[in-house]
């Protein structure tokens, strides 16, 4: 699943729970400061999101459009792909 912002790619896990992993490259979001403002706003909004996702791993990757984006166009976007996760993975047992 993707949208101009950000990738995200899920596989169900025996964890029990969802988890998080973070690809946010320098071309894609520029220096470091940029880089951690994104990493902060995608940590914040799994850890918002994360009681309706199943036990999956979930990685989301940054797109050059989310460097200059503002946050709550972030936050939107984020919303937006953790439901469609949410809806992929209680239809089929491997995403």
């Amino acid at each position: 699943m993707s949208d101009g912002f950000f990738s995200v790619t899920a596989r169900a896990n025996d964890a029990g729970a969802p988890r998080l992993g973070l690809a946010v490259a320098v071309r894609a979001a520029g220096g470091a400061v940029r880089r951690n403002r994104l990493r902060r706003i995608i940590r914040e909004s799994f850890r918002l999101h994360q009681r309706m996702l199943p036990a999956v791993d979930v990685v989301v990757s940054a797109r050059p459009a989310a460097r200059s984006a503002p946050a709550e166009s972030l936050r939107a976007s984020l919303a937006v792909l953790w439901k469609k996760v949410a809806e992929q993975c209680a239809t089929s047992p491997l995403s």
